[in-house]
């Protein structure tokens, strides 16, 4: 019984793909804020707040996936904005990742709709070589 309860507590909630998005898209909005990599582990210069990752993780996930970005991070576990907090505070308690003293779970909450954010507001790029003038 106790080998199958440590085997369940340390069962991961969402596809390990999920985790290497998260961070990915961390790297991706600090490159895309200008945000220097940290120097320490007590340089918060190139601290993300909750708000700033899931900007960055909308952006990133559009580029990365295009139209099946909501296809693709449902598929991992992700169908929410307080999805991808859930995700780095467990990163934060794996060591994977740090936060500030300021940072809370909260900060991710509701910030948008993954359904608007990746199937109603979806904008196509057409090159302007194929547009009409």
């Amino acid at each position: 019984m106790a080998k199958a309860v440590a085997r369940t507590a340390s069962r991961k909630r969402y596809d390990e793909e999920a985790y290497h998005f998260v961070v990915e898209a961390l790297h991706f909005t600090q490159q895309r804020l200008s945000r220097p990599r940290p120097k320490s582990v007590d340089d918060e210069s190139a601290h993300i707040s909750g708000q700033e990752l899931c900007v960055g993780f909308r952006e990133y996930a559009s580029k990365a996936f295009g139209m099946l970005a909501g296809t693709v991070l449902r598929s991992w576990g992700i169908k929410t904005t307080d999805d991808v907090g859930r995700i780095v505070f467990e990163l934060i308690e794996r060591g994977e990742m740090r936060k500030t003293e300021r940072d809370r779970l909260a900060d991710f909450a509701h910030l948008y709709d993954f359904r608007e954010a990746f199937v109603e507001d979806y904008v196509i790029e057409i090159p302007s070589s194929f547009r009409q003038s």
